[in-house]
């Protein structure tokens, strides 16, 4: 956020634009102005000055009339302005050329402003400031910004609090760390140190730059906090993949009785869409409607996202009907969220919607949850036309992750030529997802020649991930090679390499509860396992037959049976059951893959019980309902 100093900018465009057609169409002091038509040439470098005399009036109604230029966006009567200062002798001047930098830096024209700003005295902070601002903000390489900061402190011009946010907010969208704690360093030495908006500069820097604990150590220094810099410590938890802090330390911030703003919850709401918290989400859509922000399209696109991460995609969508302007943002929203779910036929209705009827272009995240969305529903020649119009029409540049989608979609249906294939051919170099998606492929199909392959390969991008190994493994013992799949293992031993344990997670009256497999450390255990029990009891009257095919070790079936009952998803779902009115959707979060056998329990707990349980594993979601999965067992 910048504050209105960096360029003093008066609150109403029309007046600017009204005052700007007043003093274009009145003749100002000096009489040699050239005609409007005189503007259209090249900007010249300013000529010797011919006088150093002009009336005051006249230097007031230029300043007046650049400010109005300036606030007003206005380049084409900017540029006339600039035409009569170099007839007058007045181009020269420090404060008049200073705004005309200003004036060619807010229009997004950086390279004209750099060629007068070289030729100028360059003793003003401000005139520094509006340069830097105009690079920081992308209107040229942000490089350019650093290289303006330094030679700044090189003239011995002291940067202040506008310029150190800008230059921070460069440093973060280019991801130098370096740089960012440099200027760290040196603002620590002035009394910016405490100011709200460096600080919130230097979190935000911290935060884009992955090091969040560091944004929080700069956080805790300060003892007055506004919402600007709370917002920006909530965002870098919810941006760093610790969604649970960033809801903490919004109830935090309420507690503080420091005002919500629809930043904030922008932000906190997507943190609820990540740790899967729907009850504090919907708490915060409440929350925000109490406020008044219930109007505001970008509460709800956010809210379309959390209740689509959620498994409410049917709200989602009752909110995106509801906006007053569908955006790209929205659109996207909406689409990834039934991508993720799989439902293909809303992702292809909206889609050709989208297209057509909104006249909305879509983009490389748009083509992300379409390809989603044939994954997930197993629509491989769908995925590969869509690859192609997104390609041969859109102009979009592929990326790994809509690679890792068409990878994913053919080796899922055995197609391992045409996959590998694929990733031969691809023009930019295959990473661990790719790979990894090649692999589960394999696994499915137990295809262990084309699994080793791309195994070596995850193993040279990731020598340190036990994932990896794991799923080779468990190929190698789906197929009773158990020699192998115990040499897999020991390797992994060897190397202090240890499996990710598979752990569950549910919400219950805002405490989210954790579970292991096997998990007997929670409060209410014995009435978990008493519950399982009984529904298990149930099950077998249905029909139901444990699958062990899941447990890869060599142990005899009665252990398989006794490993697979309690695998962390089943434990979070049977806490839900015994904690929850009848009728209460559970939404259960796990760090891995279901396994085969827990999707058949699932679907016939959803039935006994008559409750709709939604899974949100790594792949996918799960929707359970009257004893059938939204994935149609395609997972």
């Amino acid at each position: 956020m910048l504050r209105a100093a960096v360029s003093t900018i008066p609150p109403s465009p029309a007046r600017h634009q009204h005052a700007l057609r007043r003093l274009l169409s009145s003749p100002l002091r000096d009489t040699n102005a050239p005609p409007s038509n005189a503007i259209a040439a090249p900007l010249p470098h300013p000529p010797p000055r011919t006088s150093s005399h002009h009336p005051a009036s006249s230097y007031r109604d230029y300043a007046r009339l650049l400010q109005s230029c300036v606030a007003a966006g206005a380049l084409r009567a900017g540029r006339e302005v600039h035409a009569r200062l170099l007839v007058t002798g007045l181009g020269q001047d420090a404060a008049l050329a200073t705004k005309i930098v200003d004036l060619y830096a807010a229009c997004g024209h950086a390279g004209n402003a750099r060629r007068l700003f070289d030729g100028m005295p360059k003793s003003n902070v401000f005139l520094w400031n509006v340069l830097i601002r105009a690079y920081a903000r992308g209107e040229g390489p942000r490089e350019v910004a650093l290289e303006l900061y330094r030679g700044m402190v090189e003239r011995g011009v002291e940067p202040d609090n506008f310029t150190y946010p800008l230059v921070l907010k460069a440093c973060a969208a280019l991801l130098d760390l370096d740089t960012g704690r440099e200027v760290h360093r040196r603002v620590a030495l002035t009394p910016w140190g405490a100011d709200v908006f460096v600080c919130a500069g230097l979190v935000d820097m911290y935060a884009k730059c992955g090091c969040v604990d560091e944004a929080r150590a700069v956080f805790d220094t300060i003892l007055v906090r506004d919402a600007v810099l709370w917002n920006s410590m909530i965002a870098a938890y919810g941006q760093n993949g610790r969604p649970v802090e960033a809801l903490s330390l919004c109830r935090e911030m309420a507690a503080n009785n420091v005002e919500l703003t629809i930043a904030t919850l922008v932000s906190a709401i997507s943190a609820a869409a990540d740790a899967a918290a729907l009850p504090r989400g919907r708490e915060l859509h409440g929350f925000g409607w109490r406020r008044g922000f219930g109007l505001q399209d970008k509460l709800k696109t956010s809210l379309v996202d959390m209740y689509a991460k959620s498994g409410w995609v049917w709200v989602a969508r009752i909110l995106f009907e509801q906006l007053t302007r569908r955006d790209l943002v929205s659109w996207n929203a909406m689409i990834c969220g039934y991508g993720m779910h799989g439902h293909a036929d809303k992702v292809l209705e909206l889609f050709n919607k989208m297209r057509g009827e909104a006249q909305v272009m879509p983009d490389n995240i748009t083509f992300v949850g379409v390809l989603s969305a044939c994954n997930h529903s197993g629509l491989v020649k769908q995925a590969k036309e869509f690859f192609e119009l997104m390609v041969d029409v859109y102009s979009v540049r592929p990326t790994v992750q809509h690679y890792t989608c068409l990878v994913d979609v053919l080796g899922h249906s055995g197609r391992f030529e045409e996959a590998y294939d694929l990733i031969k051919g691809m023009p930019i170099e295959a990473d661990s997802g790719i790979w990894g998606a090649l692999l589960n492929g394999c696994k499915i199909h137990k295809n262990i020649e084309l699994g080793e392959l791309a195994l070596e390969k995850l193993i040279e991008l990731e020598p340190e991930d036990a994932g990896n190994y794991v799923l080779l493994s468990n190929i190698y013992a789906q197929s009773g090679k158990w020699e192998k799949s115990a040499r897999l293992r020991k390797l992994m031993t060897d190397r202090g390499l240890k499996k990710i344990i598979a752990c569950s997670w549910i919400e219950v009256k805002g405490k989210t509860h954790g579970f292991l497999v096997g998990d007997a450390s929670h409060p209410r255990s014995d009435e978990i396992y008493e519950e399982l029990e009984r529904l298990e009891s149930l099950m077998g009257t249905a029909g139901y037959v444990p699958d062990t095919m899941p447990v890869f070790h060599n142990v005899e079936d009665d252990e398989k049976r006794i490993m697979v009952r309690s695998h962390s998803e089943r434990l979070a779902i049977v806490f839900g059951l015994i904690s929850t009115p009848p009728g209460t959707k559970l939404l259960v979060t796990k760090n891995l893959r279901v396994c085969e056998d827990c999707h058949v329990v699932i679907k016939l707990i959803s039935q006994i019980v008559q409750r709709d349980i939604i899974i949100r594993d790594v792949n996918r979601y799960h929707h359970f309902k009257n004893g059938e999965c939204s994935c149609k067992d395609y997972w």
